[in-house]
């Protein structure tokens, strides 16, 4: 799966403007969900050849998908969403369960083991947007959050 991704990035980065960040997206992957759970989480590894922003994710498969980022404060642990995440230049951030992290919001449907969802990163470098497909395979919580350490 993560040689599918990458060389579907490096064909798809062959026909990019000559300004666009060169994007990398390894180990995408959503965390399945039980029959009526409105929400899910999608993770993966970024790194861009630039200095670059992840400013937005869709996803033609739920109605709404929001970047989050989990903190801290005190003793309790928060979750917000946030208008981007920080990509630098030559370093691997990554999406992970704790952290930063997509959230599918308003799912119509449990999403399964084995299933494929499609997201679509905007990613913004020198002022200019450009868009990176990705495709998530659904994991099992158990093996999701064994794969996480």
């Amino acid at each position: 799966m993560k040689a599918l991704v990458t060389v579907v990035l490096l064909a798809s980065a062959a026909s990019l403007p000559a300004w666009a960040a060169q994007i990398s997206v390894t180990d995408a992957w959503v965390r399945a969900t039980m029959p009526g759970q409105p929400v899910g989480g999608a993770y993966m590894q970024i790194r861009s050849d630039a200095d670059a922003r992840l400013i937005g994710v869709s996803s033609s498969v739920v109605p709404r998908v929001e970047v989050h980022e989990m903190t801290m404060d005190g003793d309790m642990m928060r979750m917000r969403e946030v208008k981007a995440v920080e990509l630098p230049k030559g370093k691997t951030v990554s999406l992970e369960p704790g952290g930063f992290h997509i959230m599918l919001m308003n799912l119509k449907k449990p999403i399964v083991v084995g299933d494929s969802i499609p997201l679509t990163l905007v990613i913004e470098s020198d002022g200019k947007r450009q868009t990176v497909e990705v495709k998530a395979e659904a994991r099992a919580m158990d093996g999701a959050m064994r794969h996480a350490h």
